[in-house]
């Protein structure tokens, strides 16, 4: 995401998983939330290296205010047999969530489940015990914060990263899970399967349709849109190109609801659609559609740039001025007056302003940063239930 120096800004935890790592840090973890922004810009400067993920351990180096690094070393809980049993025996009954780990993908259904089964995979209070070589107390401390969010990356890349947190690498938990689902049968002794009983015709033929399953099996990538035969109507202004970008447009929000679920609006409105397509185009596609939706191409870059940040609710947030109560926007003012940025917070509705900052309170009770761009101002970064979180520059 841009930054007010047209740098791109440093995120953490790009999937689903990476993305549930990080909140549970910042939401059910109980740590220290004055410590986390810090910890970030920490994160954000590369100062941490080195960082090696082992079985309940993370460790990493991390340059401080010092000539020499500081050590990092970072215990999650492991879980116990009886946690590790009720999350295999859990697990291995559904053959979809097999299927979905066997392909290297955590669905957000398991994590809940295991949850359900009183074996949480993300950190909770108490789960995270560090130590740093820094004189700093607090707990965390902004290089442990640091290590917190790079291990979003680890587990980006590999969801296994957080059973081997809670102590089993992936091959032994691959290799429990294949097990369980092999039917026992004795030493060098091939089992059949039973055959299957059969189905009177009749009754097959006369029996109602069972109700499909709530959640079917979800392919793992969106496939091609199917080429059509010959071009629209040459009247119609319509292209084969054009239908086709709708299609994979179509079949890509299929796709997303499928693996992510519906949203609580599923419904999205003109402009939050516009906003959606714009987000994931090229800047001559974005030029086009704001030709054809008549509005005019800054103010849907402006969308777009919103949609890509933070959604629905950035996008909210860019076209609507409203009047919230003092209690938010008295906080988020004595944050500001605090942050040592220069200038003076200025209020207007839902807006506070200091100099190249503004932070806009949403009706999700969510702020938003947002940094000047000319004469205009754009949205810089996701949104945070703590006004601190956007206050700290990239």
């Amino acid at each position: 995401m841009p930054s007010a120096t047209g740098r791109k800004r440093r995120t953490f935890g790009n999937t689903w998983w990476g993305k549930a790592w990080v909140e549970a840090l910042e939401e059910r973890a109980k740590l220290d939330p004055n410590r986390l922004p810090r910890g970030r810009t920490y994160a954000r400067k590369d100062t941490v290296s080195d960082l090696a993920v082992g079985a309940g351990e993370v460790t990493a180096w991390v340059q401080g205010s010092r000539a020499v690094p500081y050590r990092v070393t970072i215990h999650m809980r492991a879980f116990t047999e009886p946690q590790w049993e009720s999350l295999l025996g859990m697990v291995g009954s559904r053959l979809g969530h097999v299927a979905a780990l066997l392909d290297g993908e955590l669905p957000g259904e398991l994590a809940e489940d295991a949850r359900a089964a009183g074996a949480d995979l993300l950190p909770g209070p108490g789960d995270l015990r560090p130590k740093c070589s820094c004189p700093d107390s607090a707990n965390p401390c902004k290089h442990v914060a640091a290590v917190y969010y790079l291990v979003a990356d680890e587990v980006d890349a590999d969801p296994f990263v957080l059973f081997l947190l809670r102590g089993r690498p992936r091959e032994a938990v691959l290799a429990e899970l294949r097990s369980r689902r092999a039917p026992a049968s004795a030493p060098g002794k091939r089992v059949r399967a039973p055959a299957a009983p059969g189905v009177d015709p009749k009754r097959a033929y006369t029996r109602r349709i069972a109700a499909l399953p709530p959640r079917l099996a979800v392919p793992g990538t969106v496939g091609p849109p199917a080429v059509l035969d010959v071009d629209p109507p040459h009247r119609t202004g319509w292209s084969s190109d054009t239908f086709a970008e709708l299609a994979a447009d179509a079949a890509a929000r299929a796709w997303e609801l499928l693996v992510m679920g519906p949203e609580r609006e599923a419904e999205l409105s003109f402009e939050e659609d516009l906003a959606r397509r714009a987000a994931a185009s090229d800047p001559h596609v974005v030029a086009e559609l704001a030709e054809a939706a008549r509005i005019p191409v800054r103010d849907l870059a402006v969308w777009a740039q919103a949609w890509r940040e933070s959604g629905r609710g950035g996008m909210a947030v860019v076209r609507d001025a409203w009047r919230p109560g003092q209690a938010p926007l008295a906080q988020a003012r004595a944050d500001l007056a605090e942050s040592g940025l220069p200038g003076t917070p200025k209020i207007w509705r839902n807006r506070i302003t200091q100099g190249d900052l503004q932070l806009r309170y949403g009706r999700d009770e969510r702020w938003y940063r947002f940094v000047r761009d000319g004469e205009g101002w754009r949205v810089d970064g996701p949104s945070s239930a703590r006004p601190t979180d956007v206050i700290y520059p990239p």
